[in-house]
């Protein structure tokens, strides 16, 4: 990735007639900054129901519950969508919140990079697919899923619903607050494969406004807030 960032990188200064810059660049020191005024004091509390109040306008069901009461809530969300079969990231985070039995079902099966193909057809005929959220921006209602191997994105995209497990201790205000901590992680080196920002479910609309869902991924889609063990 490094290989081909600095063959890239090495294209546009030729391009512009002049050597790659690596020093003395200096980032713009912005008179007015708007962006970081939204919501700055806002504690978690607050920001979880800014978040729930954005779930309506996006059509996203919402939940919360204590890390004990997670499962339960799983088996809810699933009954309540008539599901019957489940696909979920390969995510260490399920054992963290006490979900190790829940993925040893019959009906779960979990992402595995060593056969992604198989693991994209399971997704297409999956009813479910959960995954958690590494960022969630409260404003937008929107979830931030960092792919890597044993998070593909198909589980988001390809079942017909779709259930975000969002941990209180990554809601941030807006996408200001989560671009800044993309930064952090390019800076170390140590950004994701893929970057999704999903909002509630697929929403088109046509030039009526006539709104449809579910064309261009899941139908209906919860997000489930969690407090941190």
């Amino acid at each position: 990735m490094i290989k081909n960032r600095d063959s890239f990188l090495d294209h546009v200064a030729n391009q512009l007639g002049r050597p790659r810059q690596t020093e003395g660049v200096l980032r713009p020191n912005y008179r007015v900054s708007p962006q970081f005024e939204v919501l700055k004091d806002a504690s978690k509390d607050e920001l979880v129901t800014v978040l729930k109040e954005q779930c309506v306008a996006i059509h996203t069901d919402f939940k919360q519950v204590e890390s004990g009461q997670l499962e339960t809530a799983l088996d809810e969300t699933i009954d309540m969508y008539g599901a019957k079969s489940v696909i979920a990231w390969d995510d260490r985070r399920f054992h963290e919140f006490g979900l190790g039995s829940f993925l040893t079902r019959p009906s779960v099966s979990l992402w595995d990079n060593r056969d992604s193909k198989r693991s994209i057809e399971q997704a297409e005929i999956a009813d479910v697919g959960i995954t958690f959220s590494d960022i969630t921006l409260a404003e937008s209602g929107t979830v931030t899923l960092f792919s890597s191997n044993g998070k593909g994105r198909s589980v988001s995209l390809l079942p017909r619903y779709y259930i975000a497990i969002i941990p209180k201790s990554t809601l941030v205000a807006r996408m200001t607050q989560a671009a800044r901590h993309i930064r952090q992680l390019t800076g170390e080196g140590r950004l994701p494969s893929c970057i999704n920002f999903i909002s509630g479910p697929s929403n088109s609309a046509d030039i009526e406004m006539s709104l449809v869902v579910g064309v261009h991924g899941p139908l209906k889609a919860c997000y489930i807030v969690v407090d941190d063990k």
